[in-house]
């Protein structure tokens, strides 16, 4: 009992010389402390403006494309047409890179081919862009050049699409295919058509355009087979009659075109 003062004025020096401390500190970094504080509330204040500023720009993109989608659903493509072209310098990065997708597509389904495959090239080349919707301005530059490059370019460009981790693998290994067999190489051809078939996750129209390819490949090769080898027999021997033969033999023609005698 006698040891309990002792303790409470202990106590009380310790928590003493603690304030004192913290003083101190203050003192030497309160104005520090202060404006590290503020500086995480504007920081945080800054994002959530930041974050709030940036749904507002993506929802105001999102309808904007959406009207021109049906603008363009509704055979209005001149409103389309302006729509996504003021969309593109103000939306943010997604929307203005599917409002350049969407526009290259007007112009190959307008004959502009020239056009659309610039466009695909620079959104493919274009790093500011999602790295998928850069594989699907590849995949379009591909099918409009189809016919007009050779299928080892077809190959280097579409390779990188048909691993199966890449979203548009489907519609790569098609295309592959028939390049394949428009370059001749049946067997590379119905081994990419035979993949489509053997992946459950195909789509069912393109797994069924790989089963028709397939029938038609093995049907090509059936009619560009050559003949099996032509059977050798032996002529027949030519059999005369016997020069005892009986006298109404005489005279008539044996089968090798001599006159018996």
């Amino acid at each position: 009992m006698a040891d309990e003062p002792k303790d409470m004025m202990a106590r009380e020096i310790d928590e003493e010389l603690r304030r004192e401390r913290l003083l101190k500190l203050w003192d030497t970094y309160g104005t520090y402390i202060i404006a590290a504080a503020v500086l995480v509330v504007a920081g945080v204040g800054g994002w959530k403006y930041y974050e709030n500023r940036r749904a507002q720009a993506n929802e105001a993109a999102s309808t904007q494309y959406i009207i021109a989608l049906r603008d363009f659903a509704l055979k209005r493509p001149y409103e389309a047409q302006k729509a996504l072209e003021e969309l593109l310098p103000k939306a943010p990065s997604g929307y203005a890179a599917l409002a350049r997708l969407r526009l290259a597509a007007y112009d190959g389904a307008e004959g502009n081919a020239a056009e659309a495959l610039t466009t695909y090239d620079q959104i493919a080349k274009d790093g500011s862009v999602d790295p998928m919707l850069k594989d699907f301005a590849r995949l379009q530059s591909a099918m409009l050049k189809f016919d007009i490059i050779s299928f080892t370019d077809l190959k280097n460009q579409l390779s990188p699409l048909a691993t199966d981790r890449s979203p548009w693998r489907y519609s790569a290994r098609e295309l592959l295919g028939l390049g394949a067999a428009k370059a001749g190489r049946s067997a590379e051809a119905r081994n990419y058509f035979q993949r489509l078939l053997d992946d459950g996750t195909t789509p069912p129209g393109i797994s069924e355009r790989a089963r028709v390819m397939v029938a038609v490949l093995a049907e090509a090769e059936r009619t560009n087979a050559p003949p099996p080898a032509a059977v050798k027999t032996e002529a027949p021997t030519k059999v005369l009659p016997s020069k005892e033969g009986n006298s109404e033999d005489k005279g008539k023609v044996a089968p090798g075109g001599n006159k018996t005698k």
